[in-house]
C-alpha cells in the first residue's frame, strides 16, 4: 500500500485532446492554482512545454487524494508516472483553519452551503496556513529522465489539475488532507461546540422595561413577615425497609438498562441540538421494531439477550448476522447486509480507478455484481455503502459475514480484509 491511500483518492478521466484554447483554468481558484505554480516554478521554458503537452491527450486518467496528484502520462512509445506532491496538513493545522473560518461568517456561511468563497484564503492567512503551492512546499516526480526540473509532464498535469479545479475546487482541501464532507463536519463541530460552550456574556441582554415601584407598606408588611421566629418542621417519617430480593430478577436480565437508554437518549439530544443549531441534517427517524431488536442485540453486554430476542424476534436465523452487521457499521451497516443495490456506471468506474491507483501490485481479480465486488475464489467480498463507505465480507460455510469495519477508500478496505 502507498502512503497517501488514507486520505481516499479520487480519480477522474482523462481529458481529451484540445486544439488551441488557453491552458489555464478560468475560475478564481484554478487561476489561484496556475498562478501559485508558475511562481513557484518560474522558468518559462518547462512551463511553456508543459501547456502544449496538457493540450496532447496524452494524458491518463488524474488521482488526486491528500498531498498528492497523479496520472500516467504516454511520451511517444513509452508510459511514465508522473506525480506532484504537497504538504498535507496535520489534525492541528486544520482545527487552526476552522476556528479562524469560524470567526468569519459570511465564509461559513458560503462553506456550509457547499461553495468555496475567495475570501477563504484570508482565514487560511490568519491561521498561518498556506493552501495554495509555494517554494519549497511544491514537488514534482517522473520517471522520464528529461533534464528540465519539474519535466513538461509534470507542469502539464499541474495545468490540467486547474481544469478539475474549475469543476471542484474542493479538491484544494483534499489535497491539503480532507475532503469535502470531513471538512464541512469538522467545521460544523466546532461551530457546535461554540454555540453550547457560549456564555451569558457572549449575549446581548435587553435592558430591564421600567416597573412601577410598589408602595411603600409592603416593604413594611415584608419585614414583619420575615422578623417573625422561625417554626420548627415536623419530623420526617422513617425509611421504608429494602424489598427483598429472590436473587434474579423477573426479566432474567441482570444488566440494569438504565445505563443503556440514558445513552440513547443522550445521542439522540444531541442529533436534534444540531439540527436545531442549523448544523446538521434532520436526525434520523425511530428505528422499527426489527431494527431496534438487532440493536439491542448487538450491543447489550449480557450474553443471554441476544438469546432472549433470538426466541421472539420471529427471524431466528438472522439475528447473529444482523447483529454482526450492526456492530460493524450501526444501522448503515445492516443495510448493507440486508438491501443489495446498483451504483451507478460512474461509481463503479471511479471505484476503479482508485484500488487501481492504491495498488502496487497487480490487482487482485474482482466479479463485480451490483455493489458486491467479491475476489475470486477466495470467500473475501466488498461491499459499497450508499453511505460511500466500504464494507468487508468473509464467505462462512456459504453465507457471507461481516469481516470488521468500513473504510472509505476501497483499496484500504481490500487490504486490511486480505491481511486480516
Amino acid at each position: 500500500m502507498r502512503e497517501h491511500e488514507a486520505s481516499g483518492a479520487r480519480g477522474f478521466p482523462a481529458f481529451p485532446a484540445r486544439k488551441g484554447g488557453r491552458a489555464r483554468g478560468q475560475s478564481f481558484w484554478a487561476a489561484q492554482w496556475t498562478q501559485a505554480v508558475e511562481d513557484t516554478w518560474p522558468e518559462e521554458e518547462p512551463l511553456k512545454k508543459g501547456r502544449a503537452f496538457s493540450r496532447t491527450g496524452r494524458i491518463g486518467p488524474l488521482t488526486v487524494s491528500a498531498g498528492r496528484v497523479a496520472a500516467e502520462v504516454y511520451g511517444g512509445d513509452a508510459a511514465h508516472t508522473t506525480t506532484l506532491t504537497l504538504k498535507a496538513w496535520d489534525d492541528d493545522e486544520w482545527d487552526l483553519l476552522w476556528e479562524s473560518t469560524a470567526d468569519r461568517p459570511a465564509e461559513t456561511e458560503a462553506l456550509l452551503a457547499g461553495e468555496l468563497p475567495e475570501d477563504l484564503l484570508e482565514a487560511v492567512e490568519d491561521a498561518r496556513l498556506r493552501l495554495l503551492p509555494g517554494y519549497g512546499d511544491l514537488d514534482a516526480d517522473c520517471d522520464c529522465d528529461a533534464l528540465d526540473h519539474p519535466c513538461p509532464h509534470a507542469t502539464a498535469l499541474s495545468y490540467q489539475l486547474s481544469w478539475l479545479l474549475d469543476e471542484d475546487p474542493w479538491l484544494l482541501l483534499l489535497i491539503r488532507g480532507r475532503d469535502t464532507a470531513q471538512a464541512l463536519e469538522e467545521l460544523k463541530s466546532v461551530l457546535l461546540l461554540r454555540a453550547m460552550t457560549a456564555t451569558d456574556d457572549d449575549v446581548e441582554e435587553p435592558e430591564p422595561e421600567a416597573q412601577d415601584q410598589p408602595p411603600q407598606e409592603t416593604y413594611e408588611s415584608n419585614r414583619e413577615a420575615y422578623a417573625r421566629p422561625a417554626v420548627a418542621l415536623p419530623a420526617l417519617p422513617p425509611l421504608p425497609e429494602p424489598p427483598a430480593s429472590d436473587g434474579e430478577p423477573v426479566t432474567g436480565i441482570e444488566a440494569d438498562p438504565l445505563e443503556r437508554l440514558v445513552s440513547d437518549a443522550a445521542v439522540r439530544a444531541r442529533e436534534l441540538l444540531t439540527h436545531i443549531a442549523g448544523f446538521g441534517e434532520a436526525p434520523a427517524p425511530p428505528l422499527d421494531e426489527w431494527h431496534d431488536t438487532v440493536r439491542i442485540a448487538a450491543t447489550h453486554p449480557d450474553p443471554r439477550v441476544p438469546a432472549r430476542l433470538r426466541e421472539a424476534c420471529g427471524r431466528p436465523d438472522e439475528l447473529d448476522r444482523a447483529a454482526e452487521a450492526w456492530r460493524t457499521g450501526g444501522l448503515a451497516g445492516l443495510e448493507v447486509l440486508e438491501h443489495p443495490w446498483t451504483p451507478s456506471e460512474q461509481d463503479t468506474a471511479r471505484a476503479r480507478t482508485a484500488l487501481a491507483a492504491g495498488w502496487d501490485d497487480d490487482l487482485p481479480p474482482l466479479a463485480v455484481d451490483g455493489n458486491h465486488w467479491t475476489l475470486t475464489g477466495r470467500g473475501l467480498q466488498l461491499r459499497q455503502g450508499r453511505d460511500s463507505r466500504w464494507y468487508p465480507y468473509r464467505d462462512r460455510s456459504g453465507t457471507w459475514w461481516p469481516a470488521g469495519p468500513p473504510d472509505t477508500d476501497p483499496a484500504v478496505a481490500l487490504t486490511e480484509l486480505l491481511g486480516a
